[in-house]
Formats: C-alpha cells, sequence, structure tokens
C-alpha cells in the first residue's frame, strides 16, 4: 500500500512539475506514467478516461489525477495524486512568475518562452498519432478518418464545444448498443 502511494506521488509529481504548458500537455506525461511506467491502464482504458475527462468541466490534469489516484489507492489515494499534482506547480510558479516577472525584458526570458510552445505541440502530435492509430484499430481508417474530419469541421469551424461534441458521441454509442442488443433479441 505505502508503494503504491510513493508511486501515485512520484508519478503526479513529475507531471505537476514538468506539465508546462497548462492541462493539454500534461496528457502525454499523464500517459506516460500511468500507461508506460506504472502500467496502472493499458491505453484503451486511458483513452476512455481522457475522453471522460474532456467531457466533464474542470482542469484535466487535476480530474484525471483524482480519478487515477483513486483507482489505485482509494481516497488516499485520490488526495495524494491530486496535492502531487497540483502543489509543486503552485510553489513552482510563485518562484517562477516572481523571478520572470523581474526579468521579464530580458531577451533570454523571451526567448525562454516562445521556446517551450514547439515542445509542447511535439508532445501533443505524439499523443494525437497514437490516438489516431488506436481508433484505426478499433474502428478501422475510413471511420476514423470520417470522425477525425466531422469533429475537425464541427469544433474548429462551427466552434462547437468538444464536450458537446464528445457527449454526442457518448449518447450516440449508447444508442447504437441498445439497437444492437434489440436487434439481438428480434433475431
Amino acid at each position: 500500500m505505502f508503494q503504491n502511494q510513493w508511486h501515485l506521488c512520484l508519478a503526479f509529481f513529475r507531471v505537476g512539475i514538468l506539465g508546462y504548458g497548462g492541462g493539454p500537455s500534461s496528457i502525454p506525461l499523464v500517459q506516460k506514467e500511468v500507461v508506460d511506467t506504472y502500467k496502472w491502464m493499458d491505453e484503451e482504458e486511458f483513452t476512455n478516461l481522457l475522453a471522460v475527462a474532456n467531457a466533464l468541466p474542470g482542469p484535466i490534469g487535476t480530474k484525471m489525477a483524482g480519478y487515477i489516484g483513486y483507482r489505485v489507492g482509494g481516497f488516499i489515494g485520490l488526495c495524494n495524486a491530486v496535492i502531487s499534482t497540483i502543489l509543486p506547480t503552485i510553489v513552482a510558479m510563485i518562484i517562477l512568475l516572481t523571478f520572470l516577472s523581474s526579468m521579464s525584458e530580458k531577451p533570454w526570458v523571451q526567448g525562454m518562452t516562445k521556446a517551450v510552445v514547439p515542445v509542447v505541440g511535439v508532445m501533443l502530435f505524439v499523443l494525437t498519432i497514437d490516438f489516431l492509430k488506436k481508433a484505426k484499430s478499433g474502428l478501422g481508417w475510413s471511420i476514423t478518418v470520417g470522425l477525425f474530419i466531422v469533429s475537425f469541421l464541427f469544433v474548429e469551424v462551427a466552434g462547437l464545444h468538444p464536450a458537446i461534441l464528445i457527449g454526442l458521441l457518448i449518447l450516440a454509442a449508447l444508442f447504437s448498443k441498445n439497437r444492437e442488443k434489440e436487434r439481438e433479441r428480434a433475431s
């Protein structure tokens, strides 16, 4: 039990201290710790958790930490993971912003903050490729590409909030399962 709590603390401390750029940038780090390092979840479970966490309101990093912490270590694990995620960030933010605000006119500070953006972009791109591969293995290329294009159009062109789209897809999946069951009963 103590070992699980220690691993939760380490995993989410690393996510909290290295997840520079906000919640979405921390997702690949959470995936690395939860799926690859400690194997608390497989890829499919993580993808499902990410979809649900995106659909719910609030910061994604703390929602994921809370759920994973609870699953691994109960209520204490929940508190441990959430505190391990947010406390380093709060302390680092106080120290860093105090330092950066005193040096904000220096070119090296401006360059440093701009240089982080491409790194976060690469991390999100790698995560996107992983998700597309997983979707392809479950749905096939045609449905995956179709859903990708439709999702892009709804979110980026029409301005639909991603949570609404995810909620609609969850409802569609629930109703399609009910239809399959009705067909099985009828035959």
